[in-house]
């Protein structure tokens, strides 16, 4: 019996994702927001990294500066583990050029 030659594994190269590459627009970045409250609503932790998404689109010194926080509590606020202040969250959305809105539920 012979002995079938190995098949030649060809490997995929991946990289990781980031969605703050994607945020390109003012547009975008409100829309992605927008998904996040509409479909998420009860993640206030999803909502932040969302935030935090968009800040790192735009650039987070400049979101730091605009909303008066320092560049290191906007990382800690905007992390997975953070849970920013709703006072944060407005002063980032503002930073960010993005409006909250609410409606009828």
């Amino acid at each position: 019996m012979a002995l079938s030659k190995a098949k030649k594994t060809t490997k995929t190269k991946t990289m990781p994702y980031d969605v703050a590459a994607q945020l390109r627009t003012p547009e975008e970045m409100a829309a992605y927001l927008d998904a996040w409250l509409d479909e998420f609503p009860d993640d206030a932790a999803g909502i932040a990294r969302a935030l935090g998404d968009i800040a790192r689109a735009k650039g987070m010194t400049q979101v730091a500066k605009e909303a008066g926080l320092s560049r290191e509590s906007l990382y800690r606020a905007l992390s997975e583990d953070g849970n920013p202040s709703f006072d944060t969250v407005l002063r980032v959305a503002r930073a960010l050029g993005v409006k909250l809105h609410a409606e009828a539920a």
